[in-house]
């Protein structure tokens, strides 16, 4: 199966990236309403970011795979940063994983923007700005509730 040069996210594949932000913005909010179930959680907050950096990563190995001519070496090497460094996020205390992660996402949309630009897939752009938006915000407010910066 060929990708389509230059199409557009399908209402489907839309879909399913917005509705993968609950997670982050459910469990952000719950870090946020106090500390009754905070540590639980910024856990699964922090495994939900960890396993969505991992997929974004896994998208690389996919593009490479494509090529007929051998898969390129930057797009396999890249593909497998974002799930070694989700790893170490996971090892470091929530507040420090969860600002990792955040900016873990804005790296993955930045190799992104030139990866998909170079392969036709411009149009997903703007779907995945908005994704790593809400879900590096819900990482970043989660961090700074658990730090003490909110109430």
């Amino acid at each position: 199966m060929s990708l389509a040069k230059n199409s557009t996210p399908s209402l489907w594949a839309q879909s399913l990236g917005y509705g993968g932000l609950i997670p982050f913005v459910g469990l952000a909010l719950a870090i946020g309403l106090g500390p009754l179930h905070q540590a639980k959680a910024a856990s699964a907050l922090l495994g939900y970011g960890a396993t969505i950096a991992s997929f974004l990563g896994a998208i690389y190995w996919g593009l490479a795979m494509r090529d007929p001519h051998g898969q390129s070496k930057s797009l396999l090497a890249w593909g497998v940063i974002p799930s070694i460094l989700a790893w170490v996020a996971l090892m470091l205390p929530a507040t420090q994983g969860l600002l990792l992660l955040a900016v873990l996402l804005w790296a993955c949309l930045a190799v992104d923007r030139v990866v998909y630009t170079r392969s036709g897939l411009r149009a997903w752009l703007p779907m995945r700005l908005v994704l790593t938006a809400v879900a590096s915000l819900s990482c970043t407010a989660s961090a700074v509730v658990l730090m003490g910066g909110a109430p």
